[in-house]
């Protein structure tokens, strides 16, 4: 076997290859037991570990989650190679003419004016490649597979693109009140209530939407905000030398008030 170890760099062949050599004979059980299906959830997982490192603005971070990402692209084309289908240099390939597909104005004799024209040309460009002949392939084309909020945003944008929208942001809103009284209907046995819930997110992400604001990040400070004040409860209850557990609901609300003054 090759002694790789002594090596002061390593690049992507190299990964490569450790790759190949780990999922051939006599490397590593483990990971030649590995299936696209059985370490989705890994790809999932390092993808989001990308995204926080560059949320923390942490390069050294950021470096080491990247190479955990480009691990698992490596990984699944490995799979693919054994099994004689594609492999990673088919990849490439395959996103290096989509990249020049999708910039003519790079490396054809399109001209553009402003990068809203870019992106419209590159949507236009999209649809054609996918064979999405109408509005509503577009919309149906956003993965399912995506966050929630996120696909519901990219759905509504798509829609949006096709004049299927609001005027304005009170609008908006106005729709997420109507959402919220079909809830309270709902509730009192007129509709399905876990129904009319998801329309009420559906509209809080439209709002989201107008205010330019990411769902996601929004909802996440939301959550942020909330921790920090219930460790402050919970500070407050300490101090009066009771356990949260075992106050009532009135005092902790009282708590939570003095917490709020406290942000």
């Amino acid at each position: 076997m090759i002694d790789l170890r002594s090596q002061k760099s390593y690049d992507c062949n190299d990964l490569r290859k450790i790759v190949h050599i780990l999922r051939s004979p006599g490397g590593c059980q483990w990971d030649q037991a590995q299936t696209h299906q059985s370490i989705r959830r890994n790809f999932l997982e390092e993808a989001y570990e990308v995204a926080e490192a560059i949320d923390e603005g942490d390069l050294d971070h950021l470096k080491e989650e990247l190479g955990d990402v480009l691990l698992q692209v490596v990984f699944h084309s490995s799979i693919e190679e054994d099994a004689g289908r594609f492999d990673l240099d088919d990849v490439a390939d395959g996103v290096c003419r989509k990249l020049i597909y999708r910039h003519p104005h790079v490396f054809g004799d399109v001209s553009v004016q402003s990068t809203d024209e870019i992106l419209s040309n590159w949507e236009e460009l999209k649809k054609k490649e996918k064979g999405q002949a109408t509005q509503a392939d577009a919309v149906d084309a956003v993965a399912r597979t995506l966050p929630a909020l996120w696909r519901a945003e990219k759905v509504q944008k798509k829609a949006a693109k096709a004049g299927f929208d609001w005027p304005g942001v009170q609008d908006a809103v106005d729709k997420l009140s109507e959402e919220v009284d079909e809830l309270r209907s709902a509730l009192s046995g007129q509709g399905n209530p876990v129904e009319e819930l998801g329309d009420l997110f559906f509209a809080a992400v439209c709002v989201s939407r107008f205010l330019n604001a990411d769902p996601d990040d929004v909802l996440q400070a939301a959550s942020d905000k909330f921790a920090a004040r219930f460790r402050r409860v919970e500070a407050l209850a300490g101090q009066q030398g009771r356990p949260m557990n075992e106050m009532t609901l009135e005092e902790l609300k009282a708590l939570w008030v003095q917490a709020k003054t406290q942000a």
